[in-house]
């Protein structure tokens, strides 16, 4: 019993049936308010000033997210079926002690776009002020001018990020209602930006008459697949600790229905809105912004400006506590679950959050896609192909629940550890990091042979074909069910 105590706390415990109670609109309410976040709006501006169309922008858009769903909705229904988070879930594949490497890899990224998101959030708060109490954007400098950090926006970015931590102090359960409002709210802002859009600029404006920079298919098609990549890497997080949403769905199918009706849909409208604003700032203010905390700024009416940055506070809010919030504090809680609570791994992810530096890491867009995107989607997918082999092709999604959370279970492996597990997931990582390097300019181009260079730009999808497909080589190797433990005994249990 010790050792059961051990490895769960009653955040990491199955949520038993009676409690699941989502339903497909709590679910597509969650991807509807994730989706209109500031990223999304500006997700095409970086596709369009690497070259595309507007058109070719939304396309490979809305396929990034297409792509993402299915590893989305697979991992969601080992969720929805045993009400398990994603790091006990992957206890199943990595072993009860070996889940904390894929699970602390989720929470570091996590830690880093709770930062940018957070930095968004509160400098929308500091444009918002700086309109009613114009002193806020003179205070002294008090941080060196290497910092890159004045004095008001870090004020209101501290403030900000008080009220993400009060959020994880009031749990999961508020967490869903603000995602439902924000899922009415936001999407009614975003068609009224967008019929201003069209009002002011009497049409659609230059963006939409733009053509493709690329002269020839080859030159779109080098640019389209690391674009594609970072599309997917966008949402790869999410992909592996959906989990621990789904686990309140009242049935699989809910959790299917409504991740796949608001997705997608969400993400290529939303982007579509930022092109179609951005187009009409051209002709209204004669220069392209693609930003619209600065497109907000130019706007005369006080009450009016007040409104936007309310609106981008609350749409960053609700993207952060359920993206970038859920997912680390559950994965710190697993690290020492009698020592850390959701709300102790909510705290840790806010700490690391603001000394990862945010408002550097998002200041050059090219770097944020390229760099930042594709970077760790490189991380994530080995994770993703190792997991959905386990769960589909080697269990057929059969787990015991009770042994998830118990040593010398069949999920114990050695140690604690699946080697097996380890290893395809240090090999599908492997032949990323040649093009990091260079992309990142630590070693010339020339170091490394292009081709090896060339697989970075579709590192999400190399992680997870050469993860997954060891994972199920090395998994069959000996016998029917070679990655248990020969005292194992493999029973389906349901909570």
């Amino acid at each position: 019993m010790g050792h059961t105590v051990k490895y769960t706390n009653k955040d990491l415990a199955p949520i038993h049936q009676a409690d699941r109670t989502w339903n497909v609109w709590n679910f597509a309410a969650l991807w509807i308010s994730m989706s209109l976040c500031i990223p999304t709006y500006m997700l095409a501006s970086s596709l369009i000033d690497g070259g595309m169309s507007w058109w070719q922008a939304i396309i490979t858009i809305l396929l990034g997210n297409l792509i993402v769903l299915f590893p989305m909705i697979l991992n969601g229904n080992a969720g929805a079926r045993y009400g398990i988070p994603f790091p006990v879930l992957s206890r199943a594949s990595f072993g009860i002690r070996g889940a904390n490497i894929p699970a602390l890899l989720r929470a570091f990224v996590a830690c880093g776009w709770f930062g940018i998101q957070t930095w968004i959030g509160g400098f929308a708060i500091f444009q918002l002020l700086k309109i009613w109490f114009p002193g806020i954007g003179e205070l002294p400098q008090i941080f060196p001018a290497s910092f890159g950090l004045q004095t008001g926006s870090a004020l209101t970015f501290l403030g900000f990020w008080l009220i993400n931590m009060m959020m994880v102090y009031f749990g999961i359960e508020n967490i869903r209602k603000l995602m439902a409002f924000k899922a009415v709210f936001l999407p009614a802002v975003a068609v009224a930006l967008l019929f201003w859009a069209i009002n002011a600029a009497n049409g659609l404006g230059p963006i939409l008459s733009q053509p493709s920079k690329f002269h020839n298919n080859k030159e779109f098609f080098i640019y389209f697949f690391p674009a594609l990549t970072a599309m997917v890497g966008n949402w790869a997080t999410l992909s592996l600790n959906i989990p621990d949403f789904t686990r309140y769905a009242k049935s699989e199918r809910v959790q299917r229905i409504g991740q796949a009706i608001a997705l997608p849909p969400s993400m290529a409208f939303f982007s579509f809105v930022g092109v179609i604003v951005t187009s009409a700032t051209a002709l209204v203010f004669g220069a392209v912004i693609w930003d619209p905390i600065e497109l907000a700024g130019k706007f005369h009416s006080p009450i009016l400006i007040s409104f936007a940055m309310l609106a981008v506070a609350l749409s960053t809010l609700a993207t952060n506590i359920a993206a970038n919030i859920v997912s680390p504090a559950n994965d710190f809680s697993n690290l020492a679950p009698t020592r850390i609570s959701f709300r102790r791994g909510g705290y840790i992810t806010g700490i690391i959050g603001i000394l990862i530096c945010p408002w550097k890491l998002i200041a050059d867009p090219t770097g944020f896609i390229f760099t930042w995107l594709i970077a760790y989607s490189s991380l994530l997918g080995p994770i993703a192909g190792i997991m959905l082999v386990d769960y589909y092709l080697i269990r057929k999604q059969e787990l015991s629940v009770s042994e998830l959370y118990q040593e010398e279970s069949q999920y114990w492996f050695w140690n604690g550890f699946n080697v097996k597990a380890i290893f395809a997931l240090i090999s599908g990582i492997l032949p990323n990091i040649p093009g990091f390097l260079t992309t990142v300019g630590r070693v010339s181009p020339t170091t490394f042979p292009p081709l090896l260079n060339g697989l970075y730009h579709y590192a999400w999808f190399v992680g997870f074909i050469v993860s997954g497909g060891l994972y199920w080589f090395l998994g069959h190797l000996k016998s029917a069910h070679p990655l248990t433990s020969v005292s194992a005994v493999a029973q389906t249990e349901s909570v």
